[in-house]
């Protein structure tokens, strides 16, 4: 197993890694909608989504991986009300390559976010 570490996404913010490479895969840690900084994104659903998937490519990145690699991809939403303005930004990102996708929503997220993803990508 190798960890995957960039200062191009946030920092765990708990006793995890941003990733983890075993084998030939990378299964990401959810990535909420803080810059690099740590800064929250604290803006629509669109502009959190975006910040998310900025992260994920980021990390992504450092794993030797990309989006066109992604088999699988998680999202938690807060509010499923808000399912199509994401399902569209969501759409920008995977337009030719469509993975697999689960979504759902939750009761909460870390500081309170409006979404977080997690990807299983091949390295």
């Amino acid at each position: 197993m190798q960890i995957v570490h960039t200062t191009n996404a946030p920092q765990a913010i708990g006793p995890y890694s941003q990733g983890m490479i075993v084998n030939n895969m990378f299964y990401s840690s959810g990535q909420i909608p803080l810059t690099a900084e740590g800064e929250l994104v604290d803006g629509t659903v669109e502009e959190q989504t975006h910040q998310v998937f900025a992260n994920l490519k980021a990390v992504l990145d450092e794993a030797g991986s990309s989006l066109e690699k992604v088999v699988k991809a998680t999202v938690f939403i807060k509010d499923m009300n808000n399912f199509p303005q994401i399902n569209d930004v969501y759409g920008t990102y995977f337009s030719e390559h469509k993975p697999a996708r689960s979504c759902v929503e939750v009761a909460r997220l870390p500081k309170d976010v409006l979404i977080e993803i997690e990807v299983i990508a091949l390295i």
